[in-house]
């Protein structure tokens, strides 16, 4: 395979914290507390990720410089962004029930958490066919600059995302919780995972009747519900307890990716780090297409049908549908159904049986995915 090298590994060339700011911004004190208390933990979560990710592409260095890339690239897409909003819901349940414990395993199991969403974001953008991810190349891309084909390029990026997934996997293993916690804590890991998986099958195939239980499959598993029930079991929580932050995560998660199909649709690249117009070209059916059904007339139809699943659709077909999507009320109907869900989360998370403080962050994560507008 040495022959297809071209370029080392690639470094990050634009805004790595463009996605942070798609939760920036508002005044609400406890959105503000919530980012405030992301802030605090971020600087821990990147220290091990950085630490973690150097051992590991030096230990692959070994096999080759090709196996080196497909490290570098994984480890360039995990460094480069990300708002480590599923670590910081981790660390909170924990201190929630476990105010002084030790915190290196909430960090060590944040940490796996946040390569698991590598992992899956390398996926999803093979999937999708997209270019761009957190301001730089997708990993799947950056391979086939590196070595030099396409097809290898692809196979190089899935097998970055197996990779990874295993070194998430041995994170959370490695974290200093008592045996009983830490295995019922990998046992989390894996359901969460094989619900992303399904909920993911559910958005490739277009078969999702219901979309928000495609939603809490693919995104609430491991952003919202996942990680408050393992920060919590790792901390050694009663079943009461891991149940009421479960109730807290459903609605939460259904809002984390209304508020993404929404600023897929309406937001900018500078605010996601992602091309506008991605999941109109990929053909998905998001939130707002869902809502758009039956609201859309005959010109917004056609405005729609030039650009849904159009991989080569122009800007101009995209903003043309885009305005149809709007014009129609679908951005209404979700942004509505988005403040409804963060109402009700921030309710549920006032009467947590956790901590004053966890509760006050917790209920600030549902504040901070109020939309905004874009």
């Amino acid at each position: 395979m040495a022959e297809h090298m071209k370029d080392g590994p690639s470094a990050p060339r634009a805004d790595a914290g463009a996605s942070d700011r798609t939760l920036e911004g508002t005044a609400d004190p406890g959105a503000r507390l919530f980012l405030d208390f992301l802030s605090s933990i971020r600087p821990q979560i990147d220290a091990s990720l950085e630490r973690r990710w150097r051992d590991k592409v030096r230990d692959v260095e070994r096999y080759g410089r090709e196996v080196a890339a497909m490290a570098a690239e994984a480890k360039s897409l995990t460094l480069r962004g990300g708002k480590r909003f599923r670590a910081g819901l981790l660390v909170a349940a924990y201190q929630g029930v476990a105010p002084d414990a030790p915190l290196e395993p909430a960090i060590d199991a944040g940490v796996a958490l946040e390569l698991l969403q590598t992992y899956l974001l390398i996926q999803d953008d093979w999937i999708d066919g997209d270019t761009v991810r957190r301001g730089d190349r997708t990993v799947h891309v950056a391979l086939a600059e590196v070595l030099g084909d396409v097809h290898l390029g692809a196979s190089s990026a899935i097998l970055a995302g197996d990779l990874t997934w295993s070194f998430a996997l041995g994170a959370l293993a490695s974290a200093a919780a008592p045996p009983d916690r830490a295995l019922a804590a990998v046992q989390l890991f894996c359901r969460m995972h094989e619900d992303v998986v399904i909920g993911q099958h559910l958005d490739v195939v277009g078969r999702a009747e219901d979309v928000e239980q495609m939603h809490a499959l693919k995104t609430g598993s491991y952003t919202v519900r996942g990680p408050l029930a393992l920060g919590a079991t790792l901390a050694g929580a009663s079943a009461e307890v891991v149940a009421a932050l479960e109730r807290f995560a459903a609605p939460v998660g259904v809002a984390f990716q209304l508020r993404d199909d929404l600023l897929g649709a309406f937001g900018s690249a500078a605010a996601t780090g992602k091309p506008v117009g991605n999941d109109l070209r990929a053909g998905k059916r998001t939130a707002v297409l869902a809502a758009a059904e039956g609201r859309l007339d005959a010109a917004g139809r056609g405005a729609v049908a030039r650009a849904l699943g159009q991989k080569d659709a122009s800007d101009e077909a995209v903003a043309a549908a885009t305005l149809a999507l709007e014009a129609c009320g679908a951005r209404r109907v979700v942004e509505e159904r988005l403040s409804a869900l963060c109402g009700e989360a921030e309710d549920l998370g006032r009467a947590l049986p956790v901590t004053e403080h966890a509760r006050r962050i917790l209920s600030g994560a549902a504040s901070a995915l109020r939309w905004k507008g874009a």
